[in-house]
């Protein structure tokens, strides 16, 4: 080819004066149409070589045979079926395999792309997606205790409300098992009802190495900090806006509303005792005797397999849900707590002790220092008699209706009769003719 035409672009410039061709956005020579255009040649500057006569001058390129392969109108242009592919028979006889062909012969020895994430770059889209919150996805794996009482799983439920207030419900699963190894339905969602949950589960089921439980007020609370402590429990807080480690109790939350509170007729149970009592009744008639479904074993029988377990002392229990405050005693050697003001020993005066009570019996308060105890402390005035945060299991009873009785309508007719009764005056007025009849008050128009 002529030096200065349209074929492939040389690798260096060919001389004075050469422009490469230009390109139409189509593609280099799409419809046979594209000329080489180049400037007026300039004059050879010496020690080069002459490219010829033709150098620098406008040539058209020859047009291909047939129609080109283009876009827009040769869009319609008719085009030869691709031909089928086929492969030769398998010499080890394998036929019917994964990589079988379309006419029942096997296709060559070649990996196959079962799924888009197998193929690199979707794998790259695959791992870039993110989740509405942002994070991307996150694959959890399945987990569960190898024996009975090696974890409990604790949380609340919002229940019904019975006679007239809302009902929670604390329950606590062994993860291993499946098995209620504690629960309480009360009127509130505070760690006064979560220790009335916990407490008889560890006097009857023994005491677990461990309890997981969330971030709620009621579990995040200095009670069951104490008690977890003084038993030697390990308590386990789930990592806030991640859920997927409770998810047992959040199944067996769900056979409750299920299986149980479908059942429950609000107005014909009158109080949270009867609540209790029919839940009881429901988890050890029902709940632990069915086989359960992940397990395929009753959940009771698997509990018992792993029997026994230790068992703490009526004593052990008692101190550990003790409730505990620091104060500091002042020079009067007293200390306040809930407005109430003790007297401790004058050897204490400037320290910082730890006032152990009952929560609901404010007039016995323990006195330690450095874990030594110092007795205790003589109530001097008391205002309260419970803590602020023991609130009562049951609400206050509603002021009684009224008897239909008008007090003071009485009142007033036996003020009335009592007036009618004393001396008429009238009678006694000047220029009277004759008495006046007195005139009986007491009788009602």
């Amino acid at each position: 080819m002529a030096a200065g035409s349209c074929g492939n672009p040389p690798t260096r410039p060919r001389g004075p004066g050469h422009r490469r061709a230009s390109r139409s956005p189509a593609g280099p020579d799409r419809y046979g149409l594209l000329e080489c255009s180049a400037r007026s040649p300039d004059p050879t500057p010496p020690g080069r070589r002459d490219f010829g006569a033709d150098s620098g001058r406008t040539r058209p390129v020859p047009v291909p045979e047939g129609p080109p392969p283009g876009r827009g109108r040769n869009r319609a242009l008719p085009r030869p079926p691709p031909a089928r592919r086929t492969w030769p028979a398998d010499p080890s006889g394998c036929a019917g395999t994964a990589h079988q062909g379309l006419e029942g012969q096997p296709a060559p020895d070649r990996p196959v792309q079962h799924r888009a994430a197998h193929r690199p770059g979707d794998r790259q889209r695959l791992a870039a997606r993110r989740l509405p919150d942002g994070q991307p996805p996150e694959a959890f794996g399945r987990f569960e205790a190898s024996r009975p009482n090696e974890l409990w799983v604790g949380d609340a439920l919002h229940g019904p409300k019975i006679a007239g207030h809302k009902a929670y419900l604390f329950a606590f699963v062994d993860d291993n098992s499946r098995a209620v190894v504690g629960h309480r339905w009360g009127g509130a969602e505070d760690s006064v009802r979560l220790a009335a949950a916990l407490r008889p589960a560890l006097a009857s089921r023994g005491v677990p190495e461990g309890v997981y439980v969330d971030n709620g007020s009621p579990f995040v609370d200095s009670a069951l900090l104490r008690a977890c402590a003084r038993l030697g429990i390990k308590l386990i807080h789930s990592t806030p806006g991640r859920p997927q480690g409770r998810g047992k109790i959040e199944r067996f939350f769900r056979t409750v509303r299920e299986q149980f509170l479908v059942e429950v007729d609000a107005d014909k149970v009158a109080d949270l005792a009867t609540l209790n009592r029919l839940f009881t009744a429901w988890v050890e008639q029902v709940y632990h005797r069915r086989v359960h479904s992940e397990t395929g074993q009753p959940p009771l029988e698997r509990w018992l397999a792993g029997a026994p377990f230790p068992m703490p002392t009526p004593d052990q229990l008692r101190e550990a849900f003790r409730w505990s405050e620091l104060r500091r005693v002042t020079k009067t050697a007293t200390v306040s707590l809930q407005n109430n003001t003790y007297n401790v020993d004058p050897s204490l005066v400037g320290r910082q002790v730890e006032l152990i009570f009952d929560p609901f019996d404010l007039t016995d308060i323990e006195v330690r220092f450095q874990q030594r105890s110092f007795g205790i402390a003589v109530p001097h005035q008391i205002t309260r008699h419970a803590h602020q945060k023991a609130k009562p299991e049951t609400p206050a009873a509603e002021p009684a209706p009224a008897s239909g009785i008008d007090y003071l309508r009485l009142i007033d007719t036996a003020w009335t009769k009592e007036l009618g009764q004393r001396i008429n005056y009238e009678v006694f007025l000047p220029g009277q003719a004759g008495p006046v009849e007195a005139v009986d008050l007491s009788e009602e128009p």
